[in-house]
């Protein structure tokens, strides 16, 4: 599970239901680089391992907001992707 650089937190899982199908995606918090113009976070596939990254400076409202906006694009992804 251990996609993301060792810098990531584990926050906890967010559980998505496709059709009949239930994924359990890991949420990770990352410091992120905003000089070096790292785009900030959101939903990955790294080699098939599916997660979700947030910004650990973020406050705890925006780290919500960045896990709703993320677990649409999953939903999105993971239709397209595995179901169709």
């Amino acid at each position: 599970m251990r996609a993301v650089a060792s810098n990531s937190r584990l926050l906890g899982y967010v559980q998505l239901r496709v059709r009949e199908r239930l994924y359990a995606l890991p949420v990770q918090a990352v410091r992120f680089d905003r000089d070096g113009g790292s785009a900030p976070g959101g939903f990955f596939d790294a080699n098939g391992e599916l997660g979700i990254l947030v910004d650990s400076a973020a406050s705890a409202s925006d780290v919500q907001t960045q896990i709703e906006s993320a677990s649409v694009e999953a939903a999105r992804y993971i239709s397209r992707k595995y179901l169709n």
